[in-house]
């Protein structure tokens, strides 16, 4: 579902992204972790076809981001880390708003069933303003999936939201993968997402560090029959001399 060949961004003189390569199938739920200014974001936008490539090629669900941008955009969702909703429009406008810009036919019923499955049935007509940060993050998120994408992106998702909160994504992001769909999170709450994760992205400096699962990762980085948690394990991954994959 999503192919990255040497992806690399660059900022003026600042390097984002070097020469990142990776797949991932449909099915999967892969976590995208690394320190600040790791290039996480970068790569997610550009997945997205927000911030086009300096070098190499991204493709989603077999579209060419920079050469079929709507095509690949149809066929993805990117929740990102602060959802900007319209402050005058109610939650269910929202989701007739992004129903008009996919083209959803028949949206009603698959948004009634999106604000039932997200726990938001009762603020159907609540402006955005009215709603916490939270609440606001899974209309971000209900929206994203009102399309049906094959791709789903998300940027630090779980901001805001409480523990039941967070159970109700993660069952979502569970079902859409189990549906064949590709789903990409970014989060800094490691021990969270631990056990949602069937395999993670380490991001090192714009490069990456390892792609594999996680006892791969205990496997590469931790010492035989060591209990050690997946965070320090990421610190010693992030802040040591290891190897960057190729």
């Amino acid at each position: 579902m999503i192919e990255v060949q040497q992806l690399s961004k660059t900022y003026g003189d600042r390097v984002a992204v070097r020469g990142v390569s990776f797949a991932v199938e449909g099915g999967e739920i892969v976590g995208l972790v690394g320190p600040n200014g790791a290039g996480k974001t970068t790569t997610l936008r550009a997945l997205a076809g927000i911030h086009p490539p300096t070098g190499g090629s991204v493709r989603v669900a077999g579209h060419d981001v920079a050469r079929e941008p709507v095509a690949a955009k149809r066929r993805l969702a990117l929740i990102p880390d602060e959802p900007h909703l319209f402050g005058s429009l109610t939650v269910w406008e929202h989701l007739e708003f992004a129903a008009r810009v996919y083209g959803v036919d028949g949206w009603q019923a698959r948004a009634a069933a999106l604000l039932d499955e997200l726990e938001l049935t009762e603020r159907r007509d609540s402006m955005a303003d009215e709603l916490s940060r939270g609440m606001r993050q899974k209309v971000a998120v209900a929206c994203g999936l009102l399309h049906d994408p094959a791709v789903l992106l998300f940027d630090e998702p779980l901001t805001g939201l409480d523990p039941r909160g967070i159970r109700t994504l993660y069952a979502a992001m569970r079902r859409r993968a189990e549906a064949g769909a590709a789903v990409v999170l970014s989060s800094h709450l490691l021990g969270q997402i631990e056990g949602l994760c069937t395999s993670f992205l380490i991001l090192r400096r714009g490069q990456l560090l390892f792609r594999g699962t996680t006892d791969e990762l205990r496997g590469r980085f931790a010492a035989p029959g060591e209990a050690a948690s997946l965070e320090e394990i990421f610190f010693r991954a992030t802040e040591g001399d290891g190897v960057v994959a190729t």
